[in-house]
Parts: structure tokens; C-alpha cells; sequence
């Protein structure tokens, strides 16, 4: 059915999850995939280039067609395959708003995520400081206090309404990765209801990052936050 489709991905990457999740929702099955591996810097590699030249994963392609960006690629099967599979989209006006509007807000949480969980890979030891480490982690415990407080508001399980829509497609793998880094289940409550709510959910049980399955013990990068 998805035989002219590839993704090449890399385990535990928020956006190669959501394409994963998108695809599974649509009910694309048999699309041609590749496991890549970070560490081995096979993102880099030239099958990789010829289709994204950034060098990045997610790499997908649709016939001709390459999505390399995450959202742009969800966005598109949902766009390209509508009747088949779950609805990702809500006809409501306000439902769909909302959606549109949480999900690009996920951007924004993914980026505070990063800036805490990769400072020390990403600048050089002697030029770290402790106020931009301080000041990372204050910005993202205001970011996560954010969407605690639209789950507390919410009408039903999901960021966008009463269903499961591509708000939950984009965000649910960047709040799974603060999980993973050893965000407190205790401190937010209402987050945690949220991440633990979908975990078996057919589409993300399905496409649980498997190096996350091999050594499922948490790290706590974000313990204090």
C-alpha cells in the first residue's frame, strides 16, 4: 500500500517518531524504511544527502516527493490520504485551531528541551557557564508548566479537543522525550496523565523507539526541573 514511500530514521528522534505515528494513523503499511544510527554518524551518510542535504533525519519520500521536515511530511499524508485511516484533522473550527496553534507551540517546547538536554554536547567545555545552564532550565520549566496548565484546561484527553489529531502526532514525542530524560511523573500531574494515557495507543506502542524498548531506564538530565 505504502510501497513508494521511504523513511530513513533514527531511534528516540522526536521527529522521526512523528512521521512514524502519522504514517501508522494513516494506515500505511509495507513503506520502505531504514534504521539509521546517530552515534554512528550514518545521518551523514550518502544515501542520506542525496535525499535530505542537511544531512537530517527524518529523510522521507513519496514517489518523487521529499518531505524532510516533520511537520511538512505529517501534514502532507494527512493532506494526500484523508479517507483512509484515523481523521487527523478535526472539522470544528475551534478544535482546529487550537490544533494548529499546539502544535507549533511543540516547536517551541522542543527547542527549550534541546537547549537543556544537548548544552553539553553542543558547547565546548570551556565555554560553558552556569547562568546559561540556569537560565535554559528555568526557561524550559516555564515552557513545561505551560502545557501543564493547558491540560488542565482541556475538554478531553487530547491537546486539541475530544480526539486524537496531529497536535497529538507532533507533540506527544517531544513530551515521551522529557519522560525519558527524567521529567518528575510527580510534579506534573496532569502532563504525566497525558503521556502515560497514549503510551498504548496502536500507533505510538507501535512505533516506541526501540533503543528506548532495549534500555527502557530513564535518565535524569531533567530531574530537577
Amino acid at each position: 500500500m505504502a510501497e513508494d514511500m521511504t523513511l530513513l530514521w533514527g531511534s528516540g528522534s522526536p521527529p522521526c517518531w512523528r512521521v512514524m505515528i502519522a504514517l501508522d494513523e494513516k494506515n500505511l503499511k509495507g513503506y520502505n524504511q531504514k534504521l539509521l544510527s546517530f552515534e554512528k554518524m550514518e545521518h551523514k551518510s550518502k544515501q542520506v544527502m542525496d535525499m535530505n542535504p542537511r544531512g537530517q533525519l527524518p529523510s522521507f519520500k513519496h514517489k518523487d516527493y521529499v518531505l524532510n521536515e516533520s511537520y511538512a511530511a505529517c501534514m502532507y499524508l494527512e493532506n494526500q490520504f484523508k479517507s483512509q485511516g484515523n481523521k487527523l484533522i478535526p472539522d470544528c473550527p475551534a478544535e482546529q485551531a487550537q490544533m494548529y496553534q499546539r502544535m507549533f507551540e511543540g516547536l517551541t517546547l522542543n527547542q527549550k528541551m534541546a537547549d537543556v538536554i544537548y548544552y553539553t554536547w553542543k558547547v565546548p567545555e570551556g565555554e560553558r557557564h552556569d547562568s546559561a545552564i540556569k537560565r535554559n532550565k528555568e526557561a524550559l520549566t516555564t515552557e513545561i508548566k505551560l502545557w501543564e496548565g493547558y491540560l488542565q484546561k482541556a475538554s478531553g484527553s487530547f491537546l486539541a479537543g475530544k480526539s486524537f489529531s496531529l497536535a497529538d502526532v507532533t507533540v506527544y514525542p517531544s513530551i515521551a522525550y522529557l519522560y525519558h530524560f527524567g521529567l518528575s511523573e510527580e510534579r506534573y500531574p496532569k502532563l504525566t496523565a497525558y503521556y502515560n494515557g497514549l503510551k498504548d495507543r496502536r500507533s505510538i506502542r507501535a512505533t516506541w523507539p526501540p533503543t528506548w524498548l532495549e534500555n527502557p531506564q530513564s535518565q535524569d538530565t531533567l530531574k530537577d526541573i
